[in-house]
């Protein structure tokens, strides 16, 4: 556009720098066409009007990727409105010139300046491009929305397949065990520690398998178990015999919903396993707040020695996949001086890409 100015055959007037300004501007505004389409067309629109009413007789080149991008960006109206506008002004822009047309000649000045057939062939692209793009929005969508109902439908299977097999079972463990207790309360006798645990431990069951089934059958759902629940933990590990204590270091504060529930599963698999397999007397529970890290450790005195390499379960396994998903990290194995320790360190702060 520049050089066509520079090499137009129009009469010298004083405003010749003001016309390549606006030359020049109308060139250099598309650099904004996709953040405000409209504004970069309306604006280009008046650089033509004006550079034309100098005398510059150039092709609107800029207009036309002016109105293509407002019609990819959908604005339809704007964009005829103003091409309107335009059209009309030009005539005017063209009478009022140096020059001094007469006003067929201005008409002939403004169709060559913004030839219609372009206009539409800049529209029409625009806009066959906003379609490609809307379809592949949209192909794009079903895939998401095929891949959710897919998985919706995987974890109902599961839900279903969990309530069939271990509901069911867990129901009977408790029944039998409160059924015991009774028996041995209407006896007079005295009820067996372990009775208890049993009774205790399959009612907790039931509660956190049900809360499992209705996070898969509806996954805006979560178990509410967190660090506010790992007194009762000790709890229940005290009654199976396994003395347990629960440190608490720095402030307690308000961390994410994931963080609090992988916690909570750390001291709870690490308890469990430490009741399966340590041959342990007693379990050291430590939660330490620190500014942009919780730390949770359970150490105990079982019979895990140096040198002993573990063979990682379900539980471990489980328990480093939480842990990674949030940008942690796991340490599980031996002590110096005897039995197991399992160390994680959680960051506060949320993590992109991991779970919420």
């Amino acid at each position: 556009m520049l050089v066509t100015a520079l090499t137009s055959d129009y009469p010298a007037v004083a405003l010749d720098p003001l016309g390549y300004a606006l030359v020049v501007a109308s060139g250099l505004a598309l650099a904004a066409r996709r953040r405000a389409p409209v504004l970069v067309l309306a604006a280009i629109g008046l650089c033509v009007v004006a550079y034309n009413a100098l005398g510059f007789e150039v092709p609107a080149v800029a207009y036309l990727f002016a109105v293509y991008a407002a019609v990819r960006a959908g604005r339809h109206r704007a964009a005829a409105l103003i091409t309107l506008a335009t059209l009309a002004a030009l005539p005017v822009a063209a009478l009022v010139s140096p020059a001094g047309e007469p006003l067929g000649e201005a008409l002939q000045r403004a169709r060559d300046v913004l030839q219609l057939a372009w206009l539409i062939a800049a529209a029409a692209a625009g806009e066959a491009l906003r379609q490609a793009e809307r379809r592949a929005d949209e192909a794009e969508r079903t895939r998401e929305e095929t891949a959710r109902l897919r998985a919706s439908e995987e974890r109902l299977h599961i839900a279903r397949e969990l309530h069939d097999s271990l509901t069911h079972q867990i129901s009977i463990v408790k029944v039998q065990a409160g059924v015991a207790v009774h028996l041995a309360r209407k006896r007079g006798e005295e009820v067996p520690q372990s009775l208890l645990v049993i009774q205790e431990a399959a009612r907790e069951a039931n509660r956190e398998l049900r809360a499992t089934l209705d996070t898969l059958r509806d996954d805006t759902r979560t178990p509410s178990h967190g660090l506010d629940r790992v007194p009762d933990l000790v709890e229940r590990a005290q009654g199976t015999g396994l003395e347990t204590t629960l440190t608490i270091a720095g402030q307690p504060l308000d961390v994410p919903e994931a963080v609090d529930r992988t916690a909570y599963r750390i001291v709870q698999e690490s308890l469990t396993n430490t009741a399966r397999h340590a041959g342990a007397t007693t379990a050291a529970i430590r939660i330490d707040y620190r500014p942009d890290t919780l730390a949770v450790q359970v150490d105990d005195d079982g019979t895990a020695s140096p040198g002993f390499a573990p063979v990682p379960g379900v539980g471990l396994l489980g328990m480093r996949e939480r842990v990674t998903a949030l940008g942690g990290r796991l340490e599980a194995g031996p002590r110096g001086e005897g039995g197991f320790s399992v160390r994680a360190e959680l960051p506060v702060l949320p993590v992109a890409g991991g779970p919420s």
